[in-house]
């Protein structure tokens, strides 16, 4: 497969920006428009576009963690979110709320259902790397499929 240099420098260019909107869409989500879901298929969307333009060796430089790692440290998060309310006493799922100062950026106000969030992201994310690893790697049976269409 031939390469194309125009879209290679392209997609090197704008991977890190689209990341960044990613997490900003993660970190905004729970105040605004935006949240784990779209700022997953965003990162998904910059994944995607370094799989079409390098294939999957591409993708697997720019996402170095096995995807099903990423998927259940997501899960993970998804489930702690929902159960440490529980645990004190309280109802499932119940969002705790806190204000954080930080010396450059100010007051920050966090809440728990950023961490639920960055669940969803992470899984969302897992998912388009699995299905990206699914269409980037060789059959191992060895036979050559033809699609019909």
């Amino acid at each position: 497969m031939k390469r194309s240099v125009i879209l290679d420098r392209c997609v090197r260019a704008e991977f890190h920006t689209l990341v960044l909107i990613s997490l900003f869409l993660l970190f905004a989500g729970h105040n605004q428009p935006g949240g784990g879901f779209v700022g997953g298929l965003v990162a998904g969307a910059a994944l995607g576009l370094r799989f079409l333009a390098g294939g999957i060796d591409e993708v697997q430089q720019a996402a170095r963690f096995h995807p099903f790692a990423i998927i259940g440290a997501g899960l993970l998060l998804g489930a702690a979110t929902a159960l440490v309310p529980l645990a004190m006493g309280d109802q499932l799922l119940r969002s705790a709320k806190a204000t954080v100062d930080l010396p450059v950026v100010g007051s920050v106000h966090l809440s728990s259902s950023l961490v639920f969030d960055a669940g969803v992201y992470l899984v969302v994310v897992g998912l388009v790397l699995l299905m990206l690893r699914a269409l980037g790697e060789p059959d191992t049976d060895g036979s050559d499929r033809e699609v019909v269409g």
